[in-house]
């Protein structure tokens, strides 16, 4: 990466929808991107768009990382982890720690590290107690980078993101499909957070740096997801599905496995300590937004715009 006029240098491991949005943010205001990827075609996107592309994944690390790395002074790690941990940080921990640039590291994780609460409120001073296996691999791959703030001053924070949605990646896309239906499981909730409300808390985090300080990155109502479903339908004129009993819903494991976890996230550290305002407080205006944004978003895009809903996350 070459010095630019903000001599800013943003590296991103695994670039997925998340690290697209932040990446469009930093190269508008003048810094250089790289990031990684495991796909050939994405490759090819990221170069279109003025980013400098490596192959990475958790069997194949950096060819050439100290050299890659070299000038990072934004380290953003959106790769999923396995059972190990993160890949990231299992190839590549001893080469960031060589990088003398670093100014900020953020790690992206999940609010499922706090597993179920029966409904009730979680902080960042709750206790981490996942309740699923995706869960136990972000609280280990926290515990990971967090090791690297504390034994050697590298500058991580961590953000637990709720629910991820954004143009091409919401309730308005799995209703045009027909893949949509209205569970109802009494007493359940979820948080979520627009893409570019992440953007935003990440790039004030950047700007106030706390080493070592961990935030939820989540709206302002937790809501369950039949409501999001009505509303996507009544914003799409479509007809809204009826509800179904939880009990007797089928669904796939993975599905299931959403549905096993109840809580609702407090957001008042991102407000408080990084004067942080939402832009889309509640699901109802990021849907809206996400419905004004989807034509540019699909023509900047055009035939990676499908595989970009998938995250590095």
């Amino acid at each position: 990466m070459q010095d630019t006029a903000a001599g800013k240098k943003l590296f991103c491991f695994g670039y997925g929808y998340t690290c697209d949005v932040v990446a469009s943010t930093m190269l508008a205001e003048g810094w250089a991107v790289a990031g990684t990827t495991r796909d050939n075609e994405k490759r090819c996107y990221l170069k279109q768009q003025g980013i400098k592309p490596f192959l990475f994944d958790q069997d194949n690390p950096l060819e050439d990382p100290l050299t890659f790395l070299k000038g990072t002074t934004h380290l953003l790690i959106s790769t999923p982890p396995n059972d190990a941990g993160d890949p990231a940080y299992i190839h590549h921990a001893e080469d960031i720690l060589k990088i003398p640039s670093i100014e900020w590291v953020g790690y992206l994780s999940s609010t499922s590290v706090y597993g179920d609460r029966d409904g009730g409120w979680v902080d960042e001073d709750s206790e981490i107690r996942p309740s699923n296996r995706r869960g136990s691999r972000r609280a280990k791959a926290e515990e990971q980078w967090l090791s690297l703030a504390h034994d050697s001053n590298l500058p991580v924070h961590t953000f637990r993101l709720a629910g991820i949605y954004g143009p091409g990646r919401c309730a308005l896309d799995s209703v045009r499909a027909g893949m949509s239906r209205r569970i109802n499981k009494p007493g359940h909730a979820f948080n979520r957070i627009h893409v570019d409300d992440i953007a935003g808390i990440l790039k004030a985090s950047m700007s106030k740096p706390d080493a070592g300080r961990a935030y939820n990155v989540a709206d302002d109502l937790a809501a369950p997801s039949h409501e999001l479903i009505k509303t996507a339908c009544e914003m799409l004129g479509l007809p809204v599905p009826p509800l179904l009993p939880y009990d007797e819903a089928d669904m796939a494991p993975i599905a299931r496995s959403f549905y096993a976890d109840n809580k609702r996230i407090r957001n008042d550290r991102i407000k408080a300590e990084l004067s942080y305002v939402l832009k889309y407080p509640t699901y109802i205006e990021g849907l809206q937004a996400c419905l004004d944004a989807e034509e540019s978003y699909r023509a900047r895009l055009g035939p990676l715009a499908n595989q970009m809903t998938g995250d590095g996350e």
